[in-house]
Formats: structure tokens, C-alpha cells, sequence
């Protein structure tokens, strides 16, 4: 027997919460590819290498963290700092995994809207966009590809689209509908709807873990009524004072107060991950509230493409934004407005994922597999990809008629869009390479040939 094959047959050591700690912190700076990405991360580092959590374990926590709303990679890193270093644990492992990207948006977002007019960044936004609908087509097919898996899931996704481009539906609507027809297909076809939503079975050959398979459940995570009870009020009264606050200082109609009233909402529908909250974001941010452009709304997702952390985070692009153009302490402090803003729908909209784990992972510890659970994520999950289509559609019009259907044809902005496609779908290009490679053609046009945009 090799040395390395003594070493994983080896219980790993104990972890304590300092070591722990300075993983979550790294983790929070190495977090790019989205959700796809940084799952697979967490399950090379956590898994595979270090040993800390079995992946049979991974996997069923990674399973309902997919069935919460939320962002299901930040979740799953809340959830198992949770396991193993109790409230504190999953409290410091959630936000440092957040913290990192919000500070870097901020300063993009600065950059961006101090210096947005220049050339450079000009041309190299004018990439950018065709590279943004790229992503979300390519999100659509990701999804699809796991989640259609028979002609009824097929239908729920056509239905979706359509009520979401022809008759406008709201996206909570589509999803609560998605959510009953899946609740009934447990009942009534339970062979549909088993299909959608979870991940592959777990494999063998890792070694024993921490939190192996047969590791019992520790006693902070087991079920107690009063512990929900006090996690849930807790959560409460930490919304409830943030949401207070801003009435006394802002008003309700006050900018700030609005913006943590609608990404609280926000937060409650990210059922499917960040592309699928985008419509959403869209419907309210630039369309009810009109907070800001499209075509600022875009340039804000290609820079929580570009920052580790959840994509969800253009959030905090779509908040600062929102306060420079509003800002809520005056003309001479246009920074601080936009921080500020982005903190507080940052806070908004995290907030209830924290409460979500801690008040419901013994829940989850305590079931397993079953259906009841996991049918209204596979409809949610065909819905969603109707949604996402419609948002590729979305921001495929905007990028090819800038000015509207009446304007001319920007096909310069189809051959990047077209390039980017191909470097997704048939040579598999990671998405900074991408957009490395987008915001370089792009700068290279606006220079080289500005008589071609």
C-alpha cells in the first residue's frame, strides 16, 4: 500500500473554527464560475481534499439548499460551516463568502460610473453585453439539459416563457404555480416529476471524512421547536430593526427603504439561482422603479460575472447605481450613497438565506429523499428555464438594436455574441477567459474601427 493510499484511508485531524475560518475567507476570494463553479470547488476542497464532510453528506445538503430560495452555492457553505462549528460557524462561513465580492462591486461600481463615459471602459462594455447574453443562453441550456428531462417538464417551461414574454406574468406567480403543479405531481405522477432538480449520486473513494456518512447527526443540528422558534425570531428582529431604521430615517418611500422592501422579495423568489432572479430584479429595478438602464442593468451582470462570490451580487451593482443617480445623501456624496445602498440590499437580501439554513438545516438533516420536498423544485426548475430564455431574448435585442427595432442592426455586436456562443457550447471556454476575450474585441472596435459600431 502507497503512502498516499495510507494517508486516505487516515480519518483526517479535527478541524478547529480558526482553520475553518481562514478556508471560508480564501473561499471567498477564489469563488468564480457561479454556482456551477463554486460547487464544484467547495466539492474538490471540502470533499476530496481536505476530507471535512462525506459526499454523500455534500450532496443532501446540496440538494435542499437547491430547493430554498437563495443562492444555492452560498448556502451550501453556510450550511456546512453550520455543521461544523454550529451558529457561528455557518453565520462566518455564509458571510465571507459574500463579503469579498460586495467590496470588489462597490469599486467596480465607482469605476463604473465615475468613468463609464471614457473610451476604454466604453469599448470594453461594448464586448461585454454580447458576452452577457452568451452566458444566460448558455445558463438556460445548462439548466435545461438537467432539469427537461420529459415532454411534461418540456411544457412547463414553454408555459413559462410564454406567460413571462407574451402576457407579462410576474415571475413569484410563475413560480408559485410551478411550485403547485409540482406538489400535485408528487401525488399524481411521482415518475415526472423524481427526475428534476437533484444531482448525481454520490461516488466512493475519497476516504473517511469528518462528517462521514454514518456520522451521527451532532446534537447542535438535531430538531428542537424551541430552537426554531428563537433562529426565526432572531431572524425577524434582525430584519425588523434594519427595516425600522430605514423608516425613521428615510420614509417609506424613501430610496433606501424601498430598495430593502424589494430585495426582500427578491430574496424570496431566487428559486433556481441567480439567472433566474434577474428577471425579476429586471421587472422591478429598471422597469417599475427604474433605479436604472438596461443597458446598465447588463453591464452590472458582466461584472458579477468577472467577481467571485454569487452572481446574485449584482445586487449590490444594481443598488449603487441606484443611489448615485438618486443619491439619498446628496449631490457631493455620490460614493457613499452608492455604498451605503449596496450594502443595505446586500443585507436584505441575505439576510433571510442565513435564517433559512439555521432555522431549517435539522429539518433537513432529518429527511432524506423525500419526494414531497423535491417536485416542486424539478417544475421550479423548468419554469425557471422558460424565464431565462426569455431574459437571453431580453438581452439579445438590447445588444443587437440599441436603439429599438427602428435603429440599425448592430452586427458587430451579433459576431461577438455569435463567438461567444460558439466558445461556450463547442470548446467548453471558462467564463473569465470569455470575457477577458469579449472586453478586448470589443476595446479593439471602439478604437480600431469606431465607424464599424
Amino acid at each position: 500500500m502507497t503512502t498516499q493510499e495510507t494517508a486516505r484511508l487516515t480519518p483526517p485531524s479535527p478541524v478547529s473554527f480558526w482553520q475553518a475560518f481562514a478556508f471560508w475567507l480564501k473561499l471567498g476570494f477564489i469563488s468564480f464560475g457561479g454556482p456551477a463553479g463554486q460547487i464544484a470547488i467547495m466539492h474538490t476542497e471540502l470533499v476530496e481534499r481536505r476530507r471535512w464532510i462525506s459526499e454523500k453528506r455534500f450532496l443532501h445538503a446540496l440538494n435542499y439548499c437547491m430547493l430554498l430560495p437563495g443562492p444555492e452555492a452560498q448556502q451550501l457553505a453556510t450550511y456546512i460551516g453550520w455543521l461544523m462549528h454550529r451558529t457561528r460557524g455557518g453565520i462566518v462561513a455564509g458571510a465571507l463568502f459574500v463579503l469579498p465580492s460586495l467590496f470588489i462591486l462597490i469599486a467596480l461600481a465607482w469605476v463604473y460610473m465615475r468613468f463609464g463615459d471614457l473610451p476604454l471602459v466604453a469599448g470594453i462594455f461594448y464586448g461585454l453585453k454580447p458576452a452577457v447574453t452568451a452566458l444566460v443562453l448558455h445558463a438556460a441550456h445548462r439548466i435545461g439539459s438537467r432539469a427537461l428531462k420529459n415532454r411534461w417538464m418540456w411544457s412547463i417551461a414553454t408555459a413559462a416563457f410564454v406567460a413571462i414574454f407574451a402576457l407579462d406574468t410576474p415571475f413569484p406567480v410563475i413560480v408559485l404555480v410551478a411550485a403547485l403543479i409540482g406538489s400535485a405531481g408528487a401525488r399524481w405522477a411521482p415518475q415526472v416529476f423524481a427526475l428534476g432538480g437533484g444531482h448525481a449520486a454520490a461516488k466512493a473513494g475519497y476516504g473517511p471524512a469528518l462528517i462521514d456518512d454514518d456520522t451521527p447527526t451532532p446534537a447542535h443540528a438535531r430538531f428542537t421547536r424551541s430552537r426554531l422558534i428563537r433562529v426565526l425570531a432572531i431572524g425577524a428582529s434582525l430584519w425588523l430593526a434594519a427595516m425600522g431604521w430605514l423608516l425613521l430615517t428615510q420614509g417609506f418611500e424613501g430610496l433606501l427603504t424601498q430598495m430593502g422592501w424589494f430585495f426582500t422579495k427578491a430574496a424570496l423568489m431566487t428559486f433556481g439561482g441567480a439567472y433566474a432572479v434577474l428577471p425579476y430584479v429586471y421587472q422591478g429595478a429598471v422597469e417599475q422603479h427604474q433605479w436604472l438602464s438596461a443597458a446598465q442593468m447588463m453591464d452590472g451582470l458582466a461584472l458579477g460575472e468577472t467577481t467571485p462570490g454569487p452572481l446574485i451580487m449584482v445586487v449590490a451593482f444594481v443598488g449603487f447605481v441606484g443611489a448615485w443617480l438618486q443619491p439619498v445623501f446628496g449631490p457631493d456624496s455620490l460614493f457613499w450613497s452608492g455604498a451605503v445602498a449596496a450594502t443595505v440590499v446586500t443585507y436584505f437580501t441575505f439576510l433571510p438565506s442565513f435564517v433559512f439554513i439555521l432555522a431549517g438545516g435539522p429539518l433537513v438533516e432529518a429527511t432524506h429523499g423525500k419526494l414531497g420536498f423535491t417536485a416542486p423544485l424539478s417544475a421550479i426548475t423548468a419554469a425557471v428555464v422558460g424565464v431565462i430564455v426569455n431574459l437571453a431574448l431580453f438581452f439579445a435585442y438590447h445588444v443587437l438594436w440599441p436603439t429599438g427595432f427602428g435603429g440599425h442592426f448592430d452586427w458587430v455586436s451579433a459576431s461577438i455574441a455569435l463567438t461567444a456562443v460558439l466558445a461556450l457550447f463547442r470548446f467548453r471556454i471558462g467564463v473569465l477567459p470569455l470575457l477577458g476575450a469579449c472586453a478586448a474585441l470589443g476595446l479593439a472596435v471602439t478604437w480600431l474601427a469606431p465607424s464599424l459600431i
